[in-house]
């Protein structure tokens, strides 16, 4: 399909003149060169590839898919989403081309709503974004505090053997642990920061090949048939829901929040040259290759699931964590050790630890922009750069307010899922604004940049939008019957309370003087 139109004469990374092209691109978007261009294509795609990260995704909400449709809503389920994300990902990479700035999304939006709605659109847009990032942040840093958790009373024993379970001071304690170190290497200059992105995005690749490979060789004498692997349907999930299409749909929301912030290569453009294609390319290649190596990752997992009433179970050894418990019990009954078992929970760790890192680092370039605009209370303290060419402060900011987010988990369990909720919705909503404006009021007058989609893109766009409305609603959904206090889905109440609060701070304030994007470059 023809949908690439590109000069074959692109400029190598290292050509001042795609330099001084990538400069002059971005003082016709309305901004001087501030951040240090030092990112080759591969580099931003590394981005986007360590944030998406499937091998923390999938390991940190696999327990919603086994629980939700079991093998089935997983192995198929995945196919259904990729090919839909997909769409999301080729069309928020065409706008990327179009406009390569930090800014992203929310600068996206106020280019493509049309000159009256565009501040109202782009404060939406940047809202949810960042606190969609914010939300991914916690989500992502403290799944890896539960995984060390896990490993820990693994190694001591179990739950069953007098293992040591960690309370949740402890855990909140490892937490902001991780948080600090992900801000420290964050304040390093973007050359360094880029070998972790680097080091992330091939930890990812060679982890789950490593983890696949053993699971594999060590689990061939108890492997699930085929037939289970993709047709199996668990219907026994405890939680008074029976229906098989409500049990799909939940089940599908492992599957979405897996592969969720790839909009990183987008906020790395202004760090990144010849911004207009590699950014693009960032986007579709991190989002294809995690589809990719996801499912490879889910289908060897799911092939030793075989006990899913016993892996969920909050009474055996790793507390009801499926992955842990189910890998080491592979390795236990083949060598008589589970020690191998800890070993590929150590691995997954350190890929969820480098996915932290690129977390901070598109959240702080997102907050960079954002309060170049002037959109974030005290934006003069957060627009700024240190003399490495850093947004120190607010990488900063970042892991404070991540931190912030976490101290629910010390109150109700089932508000502060509901909370992480919010990294997908807040993240696809604000994926799916600039797309739908682009299929509706810029239909006509959107000038594309070096990659296009030619006669397929509103077409492409509508699907997108179509799909991200979709996960919207599923997230929202009951997840148990009959609803109480202790198992109500609060996501609607915290992904409303963004939209209230950021609708309200429009009425009420920003109204008066918040324009949208702000150019910076003088007259």
């Amino acid at each position: 399909m023809a949908m690439l139109r590109h000069s074959l004469e692109l400029p190598v990374a290292d050509d001042p003149a795609a330099a001084d092209r990538d400069r002059a691109r971005l003082r016709q978007l309305g901004y001087k060169q501030e951040l240090k261009r030092g990112l080759s294509v591969v580099s931003n795609f590394a981005f986007s590839f360590s944030v998406v990260s499937v091998l923390t995704g999938v390991t940190a909400t696999y327990n919603t898919g086994l629980r939700y449709g079991g093998p089935v809503s997983m192995t198929l389920g995945w196919l259904v989403m990729a090919a839909f994300n997909g769409c999301v990902a080729l069309s928020m990479a065409e706008i990327c081309s179009a406009y390569p700035t930090s800014g992203g999304l929310y600068y996206w939006s106020a280019k493509l709503a049309g000159k009256d709605w565009a501040p109202l659109a782009s404060w939406i847009t940047g809202w949810f974004n960042i606190v969609g990032q914010w939300a991914a942040t916690t989500s992502i840093d403290f799944a890896l505090a539960q995984l060390v958790q896990v490993i820990i009373l693994l190694g001591t024993g179990g739950l069953n053997g007098g293992g040591y379970m960690a309370s949740k001071y402890v855990v909140l304690a490892i937490y902001g642990a991780v948080l600090i170190i992900d801000g420290l290497i964050n304040s390093l200059p973007i050359q360094w920061l880029a070998l972790f992105c680097h080091l992330g995005s091939f930890f990812n690749v060679a982890g789950i090949f490593t983890l696949v490979t053993l699971i594999l060789a060590v689990g061939k004498d108890d492997r699930a048939s085929v037939n289970f692997i993709f047709t199996h349907f668990n219907t026994d999930n405890g939680m008074g829901i029976h229906d098989k299409i409500y049990i799909l749909s939940v089940g599908l929301l492992m599957s979405q929040y897996s592969v969720v912030g790839y909009d990183a290569s987008a906020h790395m453009t202004e760090e990144t040259k010849n911004a207009d294609w590699s950014a693009p390319m960032g986007i579709i290649t991190s989002v294809a290759l995690s589809s990719l190596f996801g499912w490879i990752y889910l289908v060897a997992l799911t092939s030793i699931m075989t006990d899913i009433p016993y892996l969920l179970n909050p009474q055996n050894d790793a507390g009801g964590y499926a992955i842990a418990q189910s890998l080491y019990n592979t390795f236990h009954r083949r060598y008589g050790s589970g020690v191998g078992g800890l070993v590929c929970l150590g691995i997954i760790a350190t890929a969820t630890f480098l996915c932290g890192i690129g977390c901070i680092t598109s959240n702080s370039r997102m907050g960079y922009a954002f309060s170049r605009d002037g959109a974030m209370p005290f934006s003069r303290v957060w627009y700024r750069v240190n003399k490495q060419e850093v947004p120190f402060n607010v990488v900063w900011l970042s892991v404070a307010v991540a931190f912030v987010m976490a101290l629910t988990s010390l109150g109700s369990e089932v508000a502060f899922q509901a909370m992480l909720s919010v990294a997908t919705i807040g993240q696809y909503v604000a994926y799916g604004l600039p797309i739908f404006f682009r299929v509706t009021t810029a239909r006509k007058s959107f000038i594309p940049g070096s990659f296009n989609l030619g006669n397929f893109g509103v077409i492409i766009g509508w699907v997108a939008v179509a799909w991200v409305a979709l996960v919207t609603v599923l997230f929202s959904l009951p997840v148990a019957y009959p609803i109480a206090v202790d198992n109500f889905n609060y996501t609607p109440v915290a992904v409303g309370g963004v939209l209230l609060l950021s609708v309200g701070g429009w009425v009420l304030h920003a109204r008066f003087w918040f324009k949208g994007p702000i150019s910076n470059v003088d007259a």
